[in-house]
């Protein structure tokens, strides 16, 4: 994998940044990703303010948020790079 982030993913950041309200973002993430993936990305991002706000082990974030904990260690992994 390129490392991130790719010139690709930069323009990225800069679509999302140059979005307006919650409603061009809403629009923007249902033209790019399924329903499937929106959900997620949504969880990874739960995941991630969980480990970033508590010190609740792997075991129970994942339970929390409903997914396995390797998830939750790949999360981490990229959250404290």
């Amino acid at each position: 994998m390129a490392t991130f982030p790719t010139k690709q993913d930069q323009e990225l950041v800069r679509a999302i940044s140059n979005l307006k309200d919650e409603k061009e973002i809403v629009g923007f993430l249902r033209d790019l990703l399924t329903p499937s993936e929106i959900q997620e990305f949504s969880r990874r991002f739960q995941i991630a303010k969980l480990l970033w706000t508590t010190n609740q082990p792997y075991v129970d974030i994942a339970k929390k948020v409903n997914t396995s904990t390797t998830t939750v260690t790949r999360v981490s992994q990229w959250l404290y790079k």
